[in-house]
């Protein structure tokens, strides 16, 4: 497994993460059996946040591996806060105690990284600087990030904030392309010209921020899996032509197409499945071409001008 640097951090890790929301629905044997495949495979980043499974993801997670030290060492741990049932909320209050609740859980006296989850519209950045430095001095948080955020959003809490932000994790696969979209119509009157994210992609490269790509093998907001689904033959056929080339699988290869951006990207992968992620971890393996990548992009139904 290759590896890549975060942001402006010193931290090396996993070309590819393994995202962690379902595993609630896991014995702690079998979420056993996951985490130490993903680790032999050279994954070790796990993406974690306090919403998913109540909460149960966190606490399964801890208890499947025996949570202690020596294992902690061996990982780099994510999560989130930010999301409350009916709202959002990125109060100082609400992140400490948040922060508080996902090391319980995990049963660590840190996480590498923290994300603030989707956009709250009643952000006050102040609130959140203060946050993000009670939480570094204090040793809990060592790294910060958002998810879901635009330029703007970013730029109003860098304002404030003096810890680095380095991830932004965005919803991008094959068939979510948006952020792509606009960058390749320009100037343009066509829908695929409307610029959704203030180019989210450039600003992000720009300012040394990685991208972490969630849902990578869905279309549309969580609407369904588009690898091996009929709805999509002409994407699938071309998966499966570049896999059998490839000697990888067609999930391997809509990863392959993510990894193949120069904007070095860390893909989070849900499967809770050791022999699909064994498979799909082969995707840091291969690297598509040039002319590869813009036949996948056409493939799923995208135009240029």
């Amino acid at each position: 497994m290759k590896t890549i640097t975060l942001g402006n951090s010193a931290l090396e890790v996993s070309q590819i993460a393994l995202g962690c929301m379902r595993m609630s629905h896991l014995t702690t044997s079998d979420a056993k059996h996951v985490i130490e495949n993903a680790l032999s495979l050279g994954i070790n980043f796990f993406d974690h946040a306090d919403i998913y499974g109540g909460g149960k993801s966190e606490e399964i997670f801890a208890d499947a591996i025996g949570m202690d030290s020596t294992i902690r060492e061996k990982m780099i741990l994510q999560s989130k806060c930010g999301i409350r049932k009916g709202f959002f909320d990125f109060s100082k209050a609400h992140i400490l105690d948040s922060v508080d609740g996902i090391l319980k859980r995990l049963k660590t006296d840190y996480l590498d990284i923290l994300l603030l989850h989707r956009p709250d519209a009643l952000v006050e950045p102040e609130e959140v600087a203060e946050a993000f430095s009670k939480l570094k001095e204090s040793g809990k948080v060592r790294h910060f990030g958002v998810s879901n955020q635009n330029p703007m959003q970013i730029e109003l809490l860098k304002k404030y904030v003096k810890e680095d932000l380095i991830i932004n994790q965005l919803q991008l696969s094959l068939m979510h392309t948006p952020m792509i979209d606009a960058g390749l119509n320009v100037n343009m009157k066509h829908e695929q010209a409307i610029d959704h994210d203030n180019s989210i992609l450039d600003y992000c490269r720009l300012n040394n921020i990685t991208i972490q790509p969630w849902s990578p093998f869905q279309y549309g907001m969580m609407k369904g899996v588009f690898v091996g689904n009929s709805d999509f033959p002409e994407i699938n056929e071309k998966l499966q032509e570049l896999a059998e080339r490839k000697g990888v699988t067609d999930s391997a290869i809509a990863i392959a197409w993510l990894l193949r951006h120069p904007a070095q990207m860390q893909p989070i992968v849900g499967t809770m499945n050791p022999d699909r992620l064994t498979d799909i971890a082969k995707a840091s393996e291969i690297e598509l071409t040039r002319q590869e990548w813009y036949e996948l992009y056409l493939a799923a139904g995208n135009k240029l001008p």
